[in-house]
Formats: structure tokens, sequence, C-alpha cells
């Protein structure tokens, strides 16, 4: 008898002793744990969307970059401007190199050296530009035998064409005694050698042409008269 007592004292300490190690169970799983299991959670959640975040601001910010561009690009068409007045600038007729249609051209006949043409030029109106020093390109008609070559004379330096300042040019049409010539009635004139706009000059009588020869521009008149030296 005594011994079934016992064995069901026993078997009751040890119930008890389940009961307790489940309610002890249960209250480390409680809804307590549950709740700072959530809250340890949230925070890292919140971490993480934090770190997210900034990179949205970044993105945001990144956004007024783009439109600070933007103004660099109307910075850009700033510059253009300035260019394109520079271009304008440029088109103004001042500084340039004379081309014959920037000239008035005007054809004298006259005695000295056994006759010779002297062709006066001046700046059209508005126009500001420079003769270089070197020789015109001046020819009768468009065969070889009519071009005009060079005699040295006249001035050595660029010529500034505004206003009422001139500049000449002595040519003359035969430096021969023979009648192998050809007769014209006008000249051809280019201020330079890819003178676009070449310009043809009535001249005031008929020219007996044969070997022709042209002096430099020159400021004074008396220093273009072409003589063979």
């Amino acid at each position: 008898m005594r011994s079934r007592l016992a064995a069901r004292s026993a078997r009751l300490v040890l119930a008890a002793a389940a009961v307790t190690a489940l309610a002890a169970t249960a209250t480390a799983c409680g809804p307590d744990d549950s709740a700072d299991t959530g809250s340890s959670a949230a925070p890292s959640v919140a971490a993480s969307e934090g770190a997210d975040s900034p990179s949205g601001d970044t993105a945001a910010t990144g956004a007024p970059s783009t439109g600070s561009g933007d103004k660099a690009g109307s910075g850009d068409k700033a510059s253009a401007g300035g260019v394109t007045g520079s271009g304008d600038g440029e088109k103004s007729g001042y500084g340039q190199v004379c081309g014959a249609n920037d000239l008035d051209l005007t054809v004298t006949s006259e005695t000295q050296a056994g006759g010779y043409y002297l062709v006066t030029a001046r700046a059209k109106s508005g126009i500001t530009c420079y003769l270089d020093p070197n020789t015109p390109s001046v020819s009768f008609g468009s065969g070889a035998d009519g071009v005009a070559s060079p005699v040295g004379q006249g001035g050595e330096d660029s010529i500034k064409l505004t206003g009422s300042s001139v500049a000449y040019t002595g040519i003359s049409p035969s430096t021969t005694n023979s009648n192998n010539g050809k007769e014209f009635d006008t000249v051809i004139i280019s201020t330079m050698e890819d003178d676009a706009n070449p310009a043809e000059l009535k001249l005031p009588d008929t020219a007996h042409v044969d070997k022709p020869i042209v002096t430099n521009w020159a400021t004074s008149s008396a220093e273009a008269v072409p003589v063979i030296a």
C-alpha cells in the first residue's frame, strides 16, 4: 500500500514539474516576448528604409543638378551669341583685305614713260580694308600673253583704304616697239590671286598690248609710273 502511495506521489511530483516547465516555456514565448521581437525587428526595417531614403533624397537633389546643367546650356547659348556677335563684326567690312568689289576703281590715260594707264582705287562707302603690298593681278583679255608682269615699283607696305584715302597702280600696255600686239578696250584687275570678283574696267582709249607691265600699289601717283629698270 505504501509503495503504491509512494509511486503515486512520485507521479504527481513529476506531473507538477512538467506543468511548471510548460508554464515557464509559455511565459518565455508569451505575447510580451512576441511584441519585443516585433519591436526589435521594426527598428531594423526602419533602419533599412532609412538607408534607402537618403538615396532617394540624393536622387531628388540630383534633379536640381540637372537643372543646373540646363542653366549651363543657357550659358553655352550666351557664349554662342558672343561668337555670333564676333562674326557680325567681321562682316562689317572693317579690317579685311580689299577685294576688287570693295573698291571704286577708275582708269585714266597718262603720257609719261611713253604712255600708261593710271588706276586709282578708293574704298566704297562704309568699307575699311587693306591692300596687300604686292602687285595687283592685271590682264588684257584671257590669254597668257595679255597678263601684265610686275616691275616691283611702288609701295612696300599694306595700304589702308577708307573714306577719301586712295591708292594707285600704273599699267603700261606695251613695252616693245613691235606691231605684234593685240588691241583691247578693257583691262581686268584683281587685288589678290584668289579674288572671286575681279573688276573689268573700260579703258579711256584702245590699248595696243604687247608684254604689259604693272607696278605695286602706292599712296603716291608718282610712284606708280611703270618703267623697266
